[in-house]
């Protein structure tokens, strides 16, 4: 992790029983361990009787925690076919396409989608978010509703980048590719709002949606989905072969011809 990174975030426990744990945490990361009541740094990875949680300690507007949390609610949302996101994959009837999400972020989608019954591979370059993600995913696991939901979820914390071309052993080829670029806010719901603008102070403007796309057109075998908000311009340009969109969201699809 980035020296600037490591200055402005570190590791701390809510929970005396979840020190050793918390020590272990900040080996892996590669950040420092301190006193939960300590002003300095201002974004805090807590470990908390409930899992691991982001927090922002300086700017009482974004106080609360921010965590990867998956819940059965999620699987009656995900099996409906009305959503647009099912219809952006395209999926069929019975049919379970692999799904590579290459900006998985906090899980979200991926997880949606596994309650539908897809296959989802999740690629998190940000070693944080995906200590986040990891934790929400053991948590699913360890919960008898979510748990088949958590087995269809496979999380790689590398960079996209770093995928080959024709996959690897732990993350076969992909039917669908998942594009989620960080942008501004779209979401009108305070709690999406605030995770944005949390996750934001963490990872800056990464600002390289372009370069993914062309990254996921080459590791889709069927078709990249890329979502958007719903005004923004198209990725690099590039008219999709169709766009769904909603409200605020949309997805603009682009087929796999070749």
């Amino acid at each position: 992790m980035s020296q600037a990174c490591t200055d402005t975030i570190a590791v701390s426990v809510t929970v005396a029983a979840r020190r050793e744990e918390a020590h272990a945490l900040a080996a892996a990361l590669g950040l420092s361990l301190v006193d939960f009541a300590a002003a300095l740094p201002p974004l805090r990875l807590c470990l908390s009787p409930t899992g691991l949680e982001l927090r922002v300690l300086d700017d009482p507007c974004l106080g609360g925690a921010v965590r990867s949390d998956f819940s059965p609610s999620a699987i009656r949302a995900g099996g409906s076919p009305r959503h647009p996101l099912l219809h952006a994959v395209g999926r069929l009837g019975r049919e379970t396409p692999l799904i590579l999400d290459l900006t998985a972020g906090l899980g979200r989608d991926a997880f949606r989608l596994a309650a539908a019954g897809c296959r989802v591979t999740l690629l998190e370059r940000h070693p944080v978010v995906a200590a986040l993600l990891a934790d929400g995913i053991a948590r699913a696991a360890a919960e008898p509703l979510t748990a088949p939901v958590a087995a269809r979820m496979t999380l790689l914390p590398i960079d996209a980048r770093d995928l080959p071309r024709d996959g690897s052993p732990g993350c076969p080829p992909a039917e669908i590719v998942l594009l989620d670029p960080m942008f501004p806010t779209r979401n009108k719901s305070a709690r999406v709002k605030k995770e944005l603008q949390v996750l934001q102070r963490l990872l800056g403007d990464e600002g390289d949606g372009d370069e993914l796309l062309a990254l996921a057109l080459q590791h889709a075998r069927r078709r990249v989905v890329v979502k958007r908000p719903r005004l923004a311009p198209y990725l690099a340009g590039h008219k999709p072969s169709f766009s769904l969109s909603g409200r605020t969201t949309r997805y603009d699809i682009y087929l796999i011809t070749a």
